[in-house]
């Protein structure tokens, strides 16, 4: 194998991690993979040029980042529901709730595709969530950079100032408003230093599957939030909730359950009857927990996500307990 290929072949086994850095950077799972894959291939085109002067790993984080800042000139920021508008009420007429552009929200990554991720494993939880990742989209794309590759990648002032051809003294700088503004748009107790509650999840499914609205608001936090992208109306407080459960949600009667991880999170796969022999994909529920208590669900809807997450198309009606499930 000659050298350009070898090092083809190396830069190839940084593929996951880069995808997670780029998902970051984006809230998008299908853009990280865009941009990872033009960073492979920008790679591949300048490999010649590649002396071994730093790591070939700091060398795609290098290329990956000049992709990342490149393509964010020509894109929207990323939002959930909750960062555009103040909460809603139950409509009377489900038909009439709004809808924003896919390109409008934060969207959802397999807790899967985290694996390879090389930050330390609760730095990973925190800065994965769904809050944090939206929270980073109103950074600045270079205080973004920085502050990924500082806080969560644990890289020296040196090294990002080399990455980014500017002084040590501007990415300190550069570090020192991102954090600001996060403290601004994060939860001063984030829900991120919560471990995966496997008993929460399972009881969410128990009361979801029956669609017990009264154990289902028993689970929540008081001032628990509500989203479904891609739906702008969002809800606060258990009663808004229980009204949309008692209402609009009484359609999730007699679903089907798999039960997943997803940004790190607890989250349900909810499938709904054709009236065939298979149940179709309806939406990825996301929970933030906190002190055993729900304090956020987000359902992103349609097939689409599925398939972005590796979760099946369908499920039989009796969905097997040796279903396979991306692992915590």
């Amino acid at each position: 194998m000659t050298r350009s290929n070898a090092l083809g072949t190396t830069a190839e086994t940084y593929r996951a991690e880069l995808v997670v850095y780029c998902y970051r950077f984006f809230g998008c799972h299908a853009e990280a993979e865009d941009a990872v894959q033009e960073t492979l291939i920008r790679a591949w085109r300048s490999r010649e040029g590649f002396e071994g002067r730093s790591s070939l790993r700091r060398w795609l984080y290098a290329i990956a980042t000049n992709v990342c800042l490149d393509m964010s000139r020509s894109r929207q920021r990323r939002s959930l529901p909750v960062d555009l508008s103040d909460p809603g009420v139950v409509p009377t007429d489900p038909g009439s709730l709004a809808t924003a552009a896919e390109m409008t929200w934060v969207g959802p990554i397999a807790t899967t595709n985290l694996a390879d991720d090389p930050a330390d494993a609760a730095v990973r939880r925190e800065t994965v969530r769904l809050a944090f990742i939206a929270a980073l989209q109103y950074l600045p794309p270079r205080q973004r950079v920085v502050l990924i590759l500082r806080d969560v990648l644990a890289w020296r002032a040196s090294e990002c100032a080399e990455l980014l051809e500017v002084s040590v003294a501007s990415v300190n700088s550069a570090l020192a408003r991102a954090r600001a503004t996060l403290r601004t748009r994060v939860p001063a107790e984030p829900e991120s230093g919560t471990p995966f509650d496997e008993d929460l999840l399972r009881r969410y499914v128990s009361a979801f599957e029956a669609f017990d609205v009264d154990a289902l608001v028993g689970l929540l936090a008081e001032d628990a939030s509500f989203t479904m992208p891609p739906f702008t109306l969002w809800l606060r407080g258990r009663r808004s909730i229980e009204q949309w459960w008692s209402g609009p949600g009484q359609v999730c009667r007699n679903s089907r359950t798999i039960r997943t991880s997803v940004n790190g999170q607890p989250a349900v796969a909810v499938y709904h009857s054709t009236g065939g022999e298979l149940w179709a994909p309806f939406a990825v529920h996301v929970l933030d927990v906190r002190d055993g208590r729900i304090t956020g669900l987000t359902h992103f809807m349609g097939s689409g996500v599925f398939a972005e997450l590796g979760l099946p198309e369908n499920v039989p009606e009796n969905v097997p307990e040796s279903f396979p499930v991306p692992d915590r």
